[in-house]
């Protein structure tokens, strides 16, 4: 599973937080190097073999534009049992690192990051948490909208949980179409490959979700909000799924993840939390070394649950995507002899026949954008996708 830099983007949120405005005034403190070329270390790596990843990447100036992080590539990385077994990690491009093993959860570990001329770094001594199960996951339905949650009990040794997610849904062009342009042979009926009727779309989660378990009476976290949606959202268009990690955090990451979450959630005010306060349990291994690193890796086994949502299940449920209100199909009638002009670039598609006394005669038109959902979203169906 490819996982988004997620709290790269929190942390590069936070960093922004220094220069962005203030209440009347522009608040643009002078912010030296030491803000930039920061190695942010993601990842919860699971101790049962399930496939984990683990992200590296570097800040950038924060007065360049854009926001995106820069990939760490090439970097050597492993864990370290307190045996001295070595653990390697297998890069996998754009800064990911996959992580895939059984491993003892009663040893403690360290993580080791080798950057070629960038430093070197590791963990504080990681000891892995058995997360507990998941007692149950689901949706309720009201007129506000859909909470999706979980429930579960902590217990002595996993006593704060830390949630993410995936989303996967059916997504559908507004305009519905079966035929291609082909210069050889006209226009014809689409193969399965060459479907754009029916696609899929994923996302990770972008805040962080974080609970306490003792604060509730036995450890129950009940009903648990993982994710909530209002009337109208498009992902509800055909059917809809949820894939929830939970997975349990130690007592000294949650400062981390608190600090984290408050500056983003409070992005754009000076009061928040400045991002050398963040910190986290990933070091440089000189003292003197000027290079820093923020993130917290942690180790533990991951709970899975997937949760599906069928439109029909909710209804009456209505879809809104403006974006598409301008999308129509073409009431000129293309007959062959205009085909190569109209529909060889591929901007405009054949939508609909158009049948003469005698057979068809030629095609309506529609815009690429509103019949093709390969722009938007991926045509393969996943693998744990079920009708």
């Amino acid at each position: 599973m490819r996982a988004a830099n997620t709290y790269g983007s929190y942390v590069l949120l936070a960093l922004m937080g220094l220069g962005v405005l203030g209440c009347r005034e522009i608040f643009d403190p002078e912010v030296g190097e030491e803000a930039s070329g920061i190695l942010v270390v993601e990842g919860y790596l699971d101790s049962e073999g399930l496939a984990s990843e683990l992200t590296l990447s570097w800040t950038s100036e924060l007065k360049e534009s854009g926001d995106e992080l820069s990939p760490a590539l090439g970097a050597t990385v492993y864990l370290l049992s307190e045996q001295g077994t070595t653990y390697s990690l297998e890069e996998r491009g754009e800064g990911v690192y996959l992580f895939q093993e059984d491993i003892s959860e009663q040893m403690t570990y360290e993580l080791h990051i080798e950057l070629p001329g960038k430093g070197t770094y590791k963990s504080d001594p990681i000891q892995p948490i058995l997360t507990p199960e998941i007692l149950d996951a689901g949706y309720v339905r009201d007129e506000s909208g859909i909470e999706v949650f979980v429930n579960t009990q902590g217990n002595d040794n996993a006593d704060d949980f830390l949630w993410t997610y995936e989303e996967t849904w059916v997504f559908l062009p507004r305009i519905i179409t079966n035929f291609i342009y082909k210069e050889d042979v006209g226009v014809v009926e689409r193969k399965e490959e060459e479907r754009i009727s029916r696609c899929y779309k994923s996302e990770r989660n972008s805040g962080v979700l974080l609970e306490t378990s003792s604060r509730f009476e036995d450890q129950v976290v009940f009903r648990q909000t993982i994710k909530e949606f209002e009337e109208g959202d498009p992902r509800m268009q055909e059917r809809y799924s949820v894939l929830i990690s939970q997975k349990a955090i130690p007592s000294d990451a949650v400062e981390f993840w608190e600090t984290l979450k408050k500056n983003t959630e409070d992005i754009g005010t000076i009061f928040s939390p400045l991002p050398s306060l963040i910190g986290g349990n990933i070091h440089a291994v000189e003292a003197s070394s000027t290079q820093k690193a923020i993130g917290y890796v942690s180790i533990g086994v991951v709970q899975q649950e997937r949760v599906f949502i069928d439109r029909a299940d909710i209804l009456p449920w209505s879809i809104s995507m403006d974006e598409f209100n301008t999308c129509f199909i073409g009431t000129d009638t293309i007959p062959e002899s205009q085909y190569a002009t109209v529909f060889a670039s591929g901007s405009t598609l054949p939508a609909r026949v158009v049948m003469g006394p005698m057979g068809p005669i030629g095609y309506y038109t529609a815009p690429r954008w509103c019949a093709d959902c390969t722009l938007y979203a991926n045509r393969e169906k996943p693998d744990f996708w079920i009708e």
